[in-house]
């Protein structure tokens, strides 16, 4: 019988984060430190467990995307088609309900998953790429004229400045399905983790533009691109790409064979900024959603 309960432990945190690297390999897992960070009223990070062992695990929580919950339910590899993901989604989706929003999303990287959200009410509203960059001899960057790239820690005092120069109007002009917005909070805590890895563009004292590298733990040759920004009236003016050129520079200084970032379907243009500098495609990503509650369906 399956069973759900709420991770606790930090022993329940590890067997979340072995289920999520089992499925997910090359993508950069949260912490245990960062799962704990993450905890909060009305958030819910699960295992689900048969006879003891560990099957799955999942999260319900409010989503980034504005209007909806999130719901992410994950079945080991060796435990699927077994009903176990069934069970985890709705009560995932049970849990969300008191969240108070009318729909859930969830994300689905491969055709299974997807196939599988549709069949229990699901519905496509987005896609992200995965685009992948190899590193090799970098160049050092130079800076438009008029634009000094610092990181973060050169000018530590400037990364809670940067949310709402950069940070807050870049997420909001995402092209994405529905508005992404994240917390001061949030941005100081989860946008980056190596300060000097992430890049400010400033014009003078003013802060124009964003670029980071999220290191991994878990695959120190691997890091993901963070959120790369510039303000709307600095645009078109090779700002972003010196940024992005920065980050792959410090890869290239600090052991990094591989970068990859996520970008959404309809952001054209820095899909195309991104090939420029020599990414190629990976993974999709669907974003899926349905109403809440979550009915059954016929089996």
């Amino acid at each position: 019988m399956l069973t759900i309960r709420q991770a606790v432990s930090d022993a329940d945190y590890s067997a979340y984060r072995e289920v999520r690297i089992a499925l997910e390999p090359g993508q950069r897992i949260p912490t245990i430190e960062d799962l704990r960070s993450f905890e909060r009223p009305g958030r819910h990070t699960v295992l689900a467990e048969v006879d003891g062992q560990v099957v799955g695990c999942g999260i319900a929580d409010r989503s980034d995307s504005v209007g909806r919950a999130h719901v992410q339910p994950r079945i080991a590899p060796q435990f699927q088609r077994r009903g176990y993901g069934t069970e985890l989604l709705y009560k995932l989706c049970e849990l969300a309900e008191p969240l108070g929003f009318p729909t859930a999303g969830a994300l689905a990287d491969d055709p299974g998953s997807v196939a599988f959200g549709l069949r229990h009410g699901f519905t496509e509203v987005d896609r992200q790429v995965e685009q992948v960059r190899p590193i090799e001899d970098e160049l050092p960057v130079s800076a438009p004229d008029g634009v000094e790239i610092v990181s973060i820690a050169q000018r530590p005092e400037l990364w809670l400045p940067a949310y709402d120069a950069v940070g807050a109007p870049g997420f909001a002009d995402m092209a994405a399905s529905r508005e992404v917005k994240i917390s001061r909070e949030q941005w100081e805590k989860y946008e980056m983790n190596e300060p000097a890895a992430t890049f400010l563009a400033l014009r003078g004292e003013s802060i124009i533009g964003v670029a980071s590298l999220l290191t991994d733990e878990d695959n120190p040759a691997r890091a993901e691109h963070g959120l790369t920004a510039v303000v709307r009236e600095e645009r078109g003016r090779g700002i972003a790409s010196a940024l992005k050129r920065q980050c792959l520079h410090w890869a290239a200084s600090n052991g990094i064979s591989e970068v990859y970032t996520w970008t959404q379907q309809y952001n054209e243009d820095m899909r195309r900024l991104n090939e420029r500098l020599g990414f190629s495609y990976g993974l999709v990503s669907v974003t899926l959603e349905a109403p809440l509650p979550l009915l059954r369906r016929p089996s």
